[in-house]
């Protein structure tokens, strides 16, 4: 059973020539507005029990207007939101906390408008506190408490039970690191228990992590949606297209996409003999080969490049910028090889290694070619300790007697 559906969800604003044609237009009257402007328009998707899918787009793209109209706080010009299930929603700092109340009494208030009895509520406040972790200011009042505070008890209110539907904005990411960790591990815990989540987030890292399913948002319409990493990558195109006036009217799907004037010929990690390796030892020296082929006149050439795990997730990423080696005015017709001497301080698995040739810190200045997936290499533990993780640190374990 599909547990959310949204189908041709439109929104419009519509602004009138007089307070009367607007006055009018209530009553029923067709008035004609002066002005119609749509920030939503035929948007659709569903969301089966347990699935995750993400959100993401440019600022102004809709993403919270359309969980607006999800949660029933603004109504939709156009199609219809069908939900099957109860709806937990961050959208907001306070989630309309009162100021004067304290946190304690505001929780009391936002879960009886959630549906729950003062009986549930005064079974779950002592973990409500606790989760909140702000002390004894969980008892004075909410316009004493900081922005992370805020966020700290409206998320441990809207968590305190298990939804069917959660719904989580960016006010996340106004907390402090602790309490972003714990928070995603209730999202994660809810997820594998049959939630069904819908996630806003500019955090590629926590789209990739808690999301199998990515919808990419602007101007109020879907751009692609589908497999979270496969959006992710484009809109990092979509973001270089929207800035790049010579940018190509399409954006090229797949591994490479950019303006062309230099491209990446070759990428490879290369053992001691020169071979092209494509499984590495935990803690290997190894090279990595990156060879850009400069087809037109350009001012000046900077390398990135970035390790990902298998869920898209950067373990590792840096350019050439950022170590004061940018060529300037590379020769057209030349090509130039990039030798990154580096130990593979990997946990076992498999990584896929992202390059981008641009003109200076990021791609958003100039993007002459982006490849994702530009190089597929597995890392095995040939002679190292069993250990856990994506990275493996040199250690030595130490053990003796205290006051020894």
């Amino acid at each position: 059973m599909t547990i959310l559906r949204v189908a041709g969800i439109g929104k419009a604003y519509w602004s009138y020539k007089s307070e009367w044609h607007r006055f009018a237009r209530w009553l029923g009257f067709k008035m004609r507005p002066a002005d119609e402007n749509w920030v939503l328009r035929d948007v659709s998707f569903d969301i089966q029990p347990g699935e995750a899918i993400g959100i993401i787009g440019r600022n102004g793209a809709g993403k919270s207007t359309l969980l607006k109209i999800i949660t029933g706080t603004t109504r939709p010009t156009e199609g219809m939101v069908q939900v099957n299930g109860r709806v937990s929603a961050i959208l907001e700092l306070g989630m309309g906390f009162n100021p004067d109340l304290t946190g304690r009494q505001n929780v009391y208030h936002t879960a009886g408008l959630m549906g729950f009895t003062r009986a549930q509520i005064d079974e779950a406040i002592g973990e409500i506190e606790a989760f909140a972790e702000i002390g004894h200011y969980f008892d004075e009042a909410v316009r004493t408490y900081s922005s992370g505070m805020q966020v700290r008890v409206a998320f441990a209110v809207a968590t305190a039970w298990r939804p069917e539907i959660l719904i989580v904005d960016e006010a996340l990411s106004v907390g402090d690191a602790y309490f972003q960790h714990k928070s995603f591990a209730r999202i994660q815990e809810f997820v594998d228990q049959g939630t069904s989540l819908l996630l806003v987030s500019h955090d590629r890292g926590s789209i990739l992590k808690l999301c199998n399913r990515a919808i990419l948002l602007d101007a109020g319409g879907v751009v692609k949606a589908g497999d979270a990493l496969e959006v992710c990558d484009y809109y990092n195109a979509y973001l270089s297209e929207k800035k790049q006036a010579k940018q190509t009217d399409e954006i090229v799907t797949g591994e490479a996409y950019g303006t062309g004037e230099c491209v990446i010929e070759s990428v490879a990690f290369l053992g001691d003999d020169g071979s092209a390796l494509k499984q590495l030892p935990v803690g290997a020296n190894a090279t990595l080969r990156i060879v850009a082929a400069v087809r037109q006149p350009i001012d000046s050439l900077v390398l990135g490049f970035a390790i990902k795990d298998r869920l898209g997730i950067y373990i590792f990423g840096t350019n050439t910028w950022y170590t004061d080696q940018v060529l300037l005015h590379p020769v057209a017709g030349d090509s130039y090889v990039f030798d990154v001497k580096m130990e593979v301080n990997l946990g076992p698995g498999s990584y896929t290694l992202q390059c981008a040739l641009v003109d200076k810190e990021t791609h958003l200045s100039r993007n002459y070619e982006w490849r994702d997936r530009a190089l597929i290499f597995d890392v095995f533990n040939e002679d190292k300790p069993v250990f856990i993780g994506q990275t493996w640190l040199k250690h030595e374990i130490k053990i003796h007697k205290k006051d020894q």
